[in-house]
């Protein structure tokens, strides 16, 4: 008895590797779509769909190989595992930060600054009394570093990330521009 090879090795290899592209195109798509940047996403989703109908006819073809349905499947979930990944790697976008804190924030504030980021500061109440509501936009490329200067300024305080469709006016400075100002920030509380 012969071991068939396309049925059992073959065919689901092409069908993950294939679930795996489209899903990840799919995935990346839809994060097109819910930040704006929407002038890729019919091409994305013209190649996912041409892929898609590609392998569901194979899978139709080999409709008594299980190890087919297998494929499928994994396809299916590494593709939206990659197109995360892909997703986070890009960082495409902006994010609204809102810090809360009880404590005097002005070096948070001054450091924000001298990362160039627009800052709006509103004094309110928590639930156990006064705080400094934070309020900045940020490229979704600057969040980490971001998170950094909160941890060392603000490590007790409350803070939450929401990204943001669109905005207009700011300050954004670029990534070479922030780098540069990173770098002597980390020299200055070094020689502290």
């Amino acid at each position: 008895m012969d071991f068939d090879w396309y049925g059992y090795i073959v065919l689901p290899l092409l069908i993950v590797c294939s679930r795996l592209f489209d899903v990840t195109l799919g995935t990346i798509r839809h994060v097109f779509i819910a930040r704006g940047f929407n002038k890729l996403v019919p091409l994305l989703g013209f190649f996912e769909v041409l892929i898609w109908i590609i392998v569901v006819r194979q899978v139709m073809n080999g409709m008594e190989s299980w190890p087919a349905y297998i494929a499928w499947a994994g396809g299916f979930a590494l593709g939206n595992y990659f197109g995360l990944i892909i997703e986070q790697r890009l960082a495409l976008g902006m994010q609204i930060v809102r810090i809360i804190t009880h404590q005097a924030s002005d070096d948070l504030v001054r450091s924000m600054r001298e990362m160039d980021h627009g800052v709006t500061i509103m004094d309110a109440q928590g639930a156990k009394g006064p705080v400094k509501v934070i309020f900045t936009i940020v490229k979704r490329e600057s969040l980490n570093d971001l998170e950094d200067a909160i941890a060392i300024h603000q490590p007790n305080a409350f803070y939450s990330v929401e990204d943001v469709k669109d905005a207009s006016m700011g300050v954004f400075r670029s990534r070479k521009e922030r780098n540069s100002v990173l770098q002597l920030l980390r020299r200055l509380r070094k020689g502290k």
